[in-house]
C-alpha cells in the first residue's frame, strides 16, 4: 500500500508538471498574439518554480530510510537554564516545521527544566520523507544571544544536540533479547493529568549491550508507554547498527560532525548581528525569526544537494 501510494503521487505529480508547462506555453502563444499576459505568466512561473523545488527535494531523498517517519531527540548542552531554554526553542522550531509540512507529531518523552526549557525531549514526526528531511539536523546547534536570564544583559553562547533515527516498522526485523534489556518504571514528571503524575506509568528501557536508552511517559497506561519505548529502542538499535556498518565500510559522510559541543553544524546568531549559518553547506539566512518559527526547508534542501554532490564525487 505504501508503494502504491508513492507511485500514485508520482503519476499525479507528472500530470501536474505537464499541465503547468502546457499552460505556460499557452501564455507565451497569447503573448506573441499581442495579449498582456505578464502578470498571469509570472504567477504560473512562480508556482512552477515552487513545484520544481519540491520535486528536486524528493529526488534527493533516495536513501534507504529517507521515506520513513522520524524519531527526534533533543538534549541541551552545558550551561543549565540557558541551554535548556535553547533546547526548548529548537523543539518548538521542529514542531512548527512539521506543522508547515503537514506532518503529524507525537511527544514521547518530555523532561522539563527546573527553571525554564527542557532537560530532554523525544518526539516522532509522522509523514512521508520525514526522516530524509530531518537527517540534515543531526548534530550540535549553537545559539548566540543576549541572555534573558542574565540581569547584566550579557551575551551568551548555548549549545544543544539533535539526534534523529528512522522509525522502524515490522518490515525490518530487529531482534532484542529479553535478557539484554532492563525495564524501569517511574512517575511521570512532565505535563499531564492527575493519573499521569501520581502513578508509576512512565517506562525507561535500557539496552545493556549498547547502553542505548528509550523512555516514554506520554500515555496514561504503563503498557502503552512500554510499547512506544520498545519501538523507539528498536529504531535506535537499528540506527546504531547501521552506523557501525557505515564505519566499517568507510562510507560515513565526511561532513557529518560528531555530536560534540564545539563541533556545531549550524549557528543561530541573534546578537550582535542576526544571521543563521549552516557550517557544512555555507547556506545562510538573515531572517532569523522566520527560521526559528519553522522555515527550515531551505537549509534541508541545501544539505541534501551537498549530500548528493558528495555521493557523486
Amino acid at each position: 500500500m505504501r508503494e502504491r501510494k508513492r507511485l500514485e503521487n508520482v503519476l499525479t505529480l507528472e500530470g501536474d508538471l505537464v499541465r503547468r508547462t502546457d499552460d505556460i506555453g499557452a501564455y507565451f502563444d497569447l503573448g506573441k498574439e499581442g495579449e498582456d499576459v505578464t502578470a498571469d505568466l509570472q504567477r504560473e512561473l512562480d508556482s512552477l518554480r515552487e513545484l520544481v523545488d519540491r520535486v528536486e527535494t524528493e529526488t534527493l531523498l533516495s536513501g534507504e530510510n529517507d521515506a520513513r517517519n522520524a524519531i527526534v531527540t533533543i538534549h541541551p548542552g552545558a550551561g543549565g537554564t540557558e541551554s535548556q531554554d535553547w533546547a526548548d526553542m529548537l523543539l518548538r522550531m521542529y514542531l512548527r516545521w512539521a506543522e508547515r509540512q503537514g506532518f503529524k507529531t507525537e511527544m514521547y518523552d518530555y523532561q522539563p527544566g527546573e527553571e525554564a526549557g527542557v532537560k530532554s525531549a523525544t518526539f516522532s514526526v509522522i509523514g512521508e520523507y520525514a526522516f530524509g528531511y530531518l537527517t540534515s539536523e543531526i548534530g550540535v546547534h549553537r545559539l548566540v544571544r543576549i541572555s534573558p536570564f542574565d540581569q547584566a544583559k550579557r551575551r551568551h553562547t548555548s549549545f544543544a544536540s539533535v539526534f534523529v533515527s528512522p522509525e522502524i516498522d515490522d518490515s525490518i526485523e530487529v531482534n532484542i533479547k529479553p535478557d539484554d534489556i532492563r525495564i524501569d518504571t517511574y512517575r511521570s514528571s512532565g505535563k499531564g493529568g492527575q493519573h499521569v503524575n501520581t502513578t508509576d506509568s512512565a517506562v525507561r528501557i535500557t539496552h545493556i549491550p549498547t547502553g542505548l536508552v528509550a523512555s516514554c511517559q506520554n500515555e496514561r497506561s504503563q503498557h502503552k508507554n512500554k510499547d512506544k519505548a520498545m519501538s523507539m529502542l528498536r529504531s535506535k538499535i537499528y540506527e546504531f547498527e547501521m552506523e557501525k556498518k557505515r564505519e566499517v565500510t568507510k562510507k560515513i559522510e565526511d561532513s557529518k560532525l560528531d555530536i560534540d559541543f564545539g563541533s556545531q553544524i549550524r549557528s543561530y546568531v541573534l546578537q550582535p548581528y542576526r544571521l543563521i549559518k549552516d557550517h557544512r553547506t555555507k547556506f545562510e539566512v538573515g531572517d532569523v525569526d522566520r527560521v526559528i518559527d519553522g522555515d527550515l526547508t531551505p537549509f534541508m534542501r541545501a544539505y541534501l544537494r551537498m549530500r548528493r554532490g558528495e555521493k557523486k564525487a
